[in-house]
């Protein structure tokens, strides 16, 4: 696919439009209550019979923070009662046995995500714990290929909680760091050392970790071009193998945290703007490899590889490898995906503890894949992952012609070609450069369920 990308402000400007993100197709305003658990279970039970069953990725949803960030839009709670995150933890082992009674045991796990809140958290041996439960109810892979992930609170792990960390299986960290400025910092709540947060990627290669990343945001309160050029800078001086880059959304009638930032320190959008542009620039100049949206890899990241041998794919955690994978989702909102369907979890702490302390699994909505899904679903997904359609993979693959299917999205994309966001061709469309910034806006074409303005939902836009 065409690697390079370039910065249109007005192409920008002119498609900046609220979208969803295509974590999921359908996304998750489509998901329904009526999708319950014994809907999950007919999936589960059809996916091991298939005849090459497929392998299984594992995202373990750990809620708790000690200290609230007041940017932060995460399914979280906030607390220093630990009381309280061990009920949840024993919850936990609860619902990874039912699930793991739901899978062949041969199905192995060579995926694996701890995601919050802060799974750290939670101590070593109660980490230790909860892997150990794991392994006990599903097959974890021990093949140096896993990818087993855990997001850490540099706050919270230094060298020697590292090394534990390891031994439990773990060979990729992702450390948040969002912006190493202090005024920023104390601007959002999230006061951490810059040395300190930054001396944990060398020490985690020293460790064995394969693969570091970190996470950063811009258009937080208090931030400056000047200022996020020297977060960009310091942080490309140590070479994490991944960046995401996440813009921040300032939301306070949705996410009740953000309504501690003043309104009047977050920046215009025309420095946000500046401010995504400088990322961009200074990132491939850095050589990494724009993967797309918030995502940034160096040229041997697993993330490059797949985007360039087709297995790139979109999920709840962003762009992943190992789209092969069905994927169950454990803990309060989890999401889930296990061959046409998706899963979500119960989204509030205590009506999932209930739940699962019943003995059933706490599925509370999702939904069944059509025909019709599927093939938007990998049209989407190409566009989102690679920036380009070839017409003739989903002609064999779904036995449509393209053409005639897609009349009416054909018709609208000659506007986008005409803005110079694709390239058209008799039998495949690509994005151009000014086009992979907008790939949001190109993959709406395609999504059905928002043809009809009137009833659109509401997302966040596409810049």
């Amino acid at each position: 696919m065409e690697q390079r990308v370039k910065f249109n402000t007005e192409l920008i400007k002119r498609y900046d439009v609220a979208g969803p993100r295509y974590t999921s197709y359908p996304t998750a305003v489509q998901f329904m209550e009526g999708f319950d658990a014994e809907a999950y279970k007919r999936f589960t039970a059809a996916s091991n019979s298939e005849l090459i069953p497929k392998p299984l990725s594992l995202y373990v949803h750990l809620p708790f923070c000690k200290s609230l960030c007041y940017y932060c839009g995460c399914m979280k709670k906030v607390t220093r009662h630990e009381h309280q995150a061990d009920h949840y933890l024993g919850l936990l082992h609860k619902e990874i046995a039912l699930q793991g009674e739901l899978f062949d045991h041969d199905r192995e796990v060579v995926q694996l995500h701890f995601g919050g809140g802060t799974p750290t958290f939670h101590d070593d041996e109660k980490l230790k714990a909860l892997m150990a439960v794991l392994g006990e109810h599903f097959s974890l892979s021990s093949d140096d290929s896993r990818e087993f992930s855990i997001e850490v609170d540099p706050r919270t792990v230094g060298r020697d909680r590292l090394a534990q960390l390891a031994s439990m299986g773990f060979n990729r960290i992702s450390l948040g760091v969002q912006d190493i400025d202090p005024k920023v910092q104390e601007a959002v709540n999230r006061i951490q050392d810059k040395d300190e947060t930054l001396d944990m990627v060398e020490a985690s290669r020293e460790l064995g970790f394969n693969s570091v990343s970190i996470d950063l945001i811009y258009g937080l309160p208090l931030q400056t071009v000047e200022s996020f050029t020297d977060t960009i800078d310091t942080v490309v001086g140590v070479k994490p193998n991944r960046l995401a880059v996440y813009n921040y959304a300032h939301l306070p009638h949705l996410f009740r945290a953000q309504r501690m930032i003043d309104s009047k320190d977050i920046p215009s959008p025309e420095t946000k703007l500046k401010l995504m542009e400088l990322t961009i620039d200074k990132l491939t100049s850095a050589g990494y490899v724009y993967i797309g949206m918030d995502h940034f890899a160096l040229p041997d990241d697993e993330l490059t590889v797949a985007q360039q041998e087709g297995g790139l794919q979109r999920n709840f955690q962003g762009y992943s490898t190992r789209r092969e994978c069905d994927l169950v989702g454990l803990g309060v909102s989890a999401i889930g995906k296990v061959g046409d369907c998706y899963a979500q979890n119960l989204k509030d702490i205590p009506t999932w503890q209930s739940v699962v302390a019943e003995g059933k699994l706490p599925i509370w909505r999702g939904v069944s894949l059509n025909t019709e899904d599927r093939l938007r679903r990998s049209i989407i997904e190409s566009i989102m992952c690679h920036g380009e359609v070839k017409f003739g993979e989903f002609e064999s693959n779904y036995a449509i012609d393209f053409h005639d299917h897609f009349a009416l999205e054909l018709g609208n994309l000659e506007q986008l070609a005409d803005d110079g966001l694709i390239e058209m061709g008799d039998d495949e469309f690509k994005a151009t450069p000014e086009g992979r910034l907008l790939l949001r806006a190109i993959a709406m074409i395609f999504d059905e369920y928002m043809q009809e303005p009137a009833t659109r939902p509401k997302f966040s836009r596409v810049i």
